[in-house]
């Protein structure tokens, strides 16, 4: 018997490393096949194993940060894949933003007459597809974990079957992004063809040692893959889809796209412009510059003229896209930071906000307008001051996390001498609260058109709305705890 001596190595896997995929991942199998074989449904099930996975991901980011701190970040499979303390960071988003959409799903669920089993194992895959994201060292399993997440979001958006709305939503949003995804496969094609490997930490070392005395290859590659990541996180002028699948996606699945793909999404762009392509930020910072601030414009402006209160909020993380964006693009320590406490607040900002667009949408979920929430106070005062906390944090107002937020990302514009974006992002801020405000204005008012005294408020609401208005004014009082948590999860490539 013989054997080869230049036989391939077998890759290093680090077990460890890989549970939170591996967690949500089999969680939507076995679930799945659970439920075939059991000839009774179980309502519970769909749920109970959700939720289950969500939180074992959420508490096991405890010790995994730990250990991450003490041993440094690794790097495994041939450096395709690397754990650091942002992927660790982002990935408990993810599960909190699972969390939070399981929790409420249910009851809209039963409510809607919509099937639990697929919502939850399309759920569960999605988010793996997220933490892939968050840990991607290559760009081939950058847009594989893009793939998984975005693939299930589409199937999810459709799942009112009783709302054409729905329907229309999902074939906009999965069209677009077909041709984002194409967009992204062809600049990862061009990237590799001018540096020859879609390693992440390959292509940083390259670009740092090497002149590229032709380089249009690689700047149209960098367009193109600027293009199918901008669409993910809906900055302008990829945000089309944005309002109509937020309008008619079921609203449970809103808060999974308004939490956990935006932050799966930042967590990409995070990997591939500040880190990977660092050597050449002169090329990549003002257009990055210049779609923050026409995002935050964009957003704030046009939410100004809707009515539809699920469009404005929609409207509203368009903005809240380009103001993460500002921090990406100052392509420093202190605007990385920035940009995870952001993401952080906005997680919990997000999933409140819609935790009660999911109750006063009433049945059908198609009560959304500003009139259905006049009144609001008067019958349901405490959910009423919650939304309130709620909305002055995504306003940005003082001894809010909001606050805290926005004034990271904008004091980083000006570090890097942005002075311009960081103006129109405060005059943007200035617009964007009137928003918030005519929702307020309607909220206290003594209107009784939206006849929202019939609203049915679960304890899974309860429980979302309340944890996330403590988390957003204990971060607005205290940010300092979580600053420093923030500057610690800086992503950073290792490998190679």
């Amino acid at each position: 018997m013989f054997f080869a001596s230049n036989s391939v190595p077998t890759p290093e896997i680090v077990w460890w490393a890989l549970l939170p995929v591996i967690v949500l991942a089999v969680s939507g199998v076995l679930l799945l096949t659970i439920s075939s074989l059991l000839k009774k449904e179980i309502s519970w099930l769909a749920p109970g194993i959700s939720l289950t996975a969500g939180i074992f991901v959420l508490l096991s980011s405890i010790p995994m940060w730990n250990r991450i701190q003490n041993d440094g970040p690794i790097s495994f499979l041939n450096n395709s894949v690397g754990t650091d303390s942002s992927t660790i960071f982002l990935t408990s988003l993810i599960a909190i933003a699972l969390i939070s959409t399981s929790i409420l799903a249910r009851p809209y669920l039963s409510r809607e007459g919509i099937p639990d089993l697929e919502f939850y194992v399309l759920l569960l895959l999605s988010a793996a597809g997220g933490v892939v994201m968050a840990g991607a060292n290559d760009l081939i399993v950058l847009f594989l974990g893009i793939e998984i997440l975005s693939i299930a979001v589409y199937v999810l958006v459709a799942l009112h079957l009783r709302k054409i709305e729905s329907q229309e939503a999902s074939i906009k949003y999965f069209l677009l992004g077909a041709f984002s995804s194409a967009f992204l496969l062809y600049g990862i094609a061009l990237v590799y063809g001018a540096v020859g490997t879609t390693n992440l930490v390959e292509i940083r070392n390259f670009l740092a040692t090497s002149l590229l005395i032709e380089d249009g290859m690689l700047m149209i590659g960098f367009a193109l893959m600027l293009v199918g990541l901008g669409f993910k996180v809906a900055v302008f002028p990829f945000h089309a889809w944005t309002p109509d699948a937020y309008q008619g996606a079921p609203t449970p699945v809103v808060i999974w796209m308004a939490a956990g793909v935006k932050v799966a999404g930042f967590a990409a762009i995070l990997r591939v412009f500040p880190l990977t392509f660092a050597s050449y930020v002169n090329d990549w910072q003002i257009p990055l510059a210049v779609l923050s601030g026409l995002s935050v414009v964009f957003g704030s402006v046009v939410a100004v003229v809707q009515t539809n209160v699920k469009r404005m909020l929609a409207y509203s993380s368009i903005a809240h896209a380009g103001f993460i964006l500002i921090g990406v693009q100052s392509s420093n320590m202190d605007g990385t930071s920035a940009v995870l406490f952001y993401l952080g607040v906005y997680t919990f900002l997000a999933s409140g906000s819609f935790a009660i667009a999911t109750v006063v949408g009433g049945e059908g979920d198609s009560n959304h307008d500003l009139d259905a929430y006049k009144g609001l106070a008067k019958r349901k005062p405490a959910l009423a001051a919650l939304f309130t906390i709620l909305l002055l944090g995504q306003a940005g107002i003082p001894f809010t996390g909001g606050f805290i937020a926005k004034l990271g990302v904008i004091s980083s514009a000006v570090d890097t001498k942005y002075y311009f974006l960081a103006g129109v992002a405060m005059l943007s801020a200035a617009i964007a609260a009137y928003v918030y405000l005519r929702i307020l204005m309607a909220m206290y008012s003594d209107n009784n058109e939206g006849k929202i005294e019939d609203i049915h408020v679960s304890k899974g609401v309860w429980v979302v709305t309340s944890l996330s208005s403590i988390v957003v004014i204990v971060t607005g009082f205290i940010p300092g705890p979580f600053v420093e948590i923030t500057r610690d999860a800086v992503p950073i490539l290792v490998g190679g």
